[in-house]
């Protein structure tokens, strides 16, 4: 079965570094969710979570991601990635289904 959200390797990298500074993240798994909200509609988010009922867990590097089934309708085919530039670091998506997004990279509409 083919992913339904990719992760690259350098958001694994870091995904696997995040776990094990956080104590919080310990025994829990990576979430990428959408919510309401945002400059264009909606907003993306990311944490350390347990898995729910109805989850979809995807595999890549070593790293459990976890998508809600609400959030799977915005997300599927996108990459979750990491970045590091001169206006800061931080998790970011690249979304096929995404119509347009806001200046800040954060939100996006459908």
């Amino acid at each position: 079965m083919e992913n339904l959200v990719e992760l690259s390797q350098k958001a694994a990298e870091k995904i696997r570094e995040f776990k094990e500074k956080m104590p919080d993240a310990q025994g829990k798994e990576f979430r990428v969710y959408v919510q309401g909200g945002g400059c264009s509609g909606f907003s993306y988010g990311f944490m350390f979570d347990d898995k729910r009922d109805g989850d979809n867990v995807v595999q890549a590097g070593g790293i459990s991601c976890l998508v809600d089934p609400q959030s799977l309708m915005f997300l599927k085919g996108a990459t979750v990635d990491f970045i590091e530039g001169l206006t800061g670091a931080g998790f970011t998506v690249k979304n096929p289904n995404a119509t347009g997004s806001c200046g800040c990279g954060s939100s996006f509409s459908v």
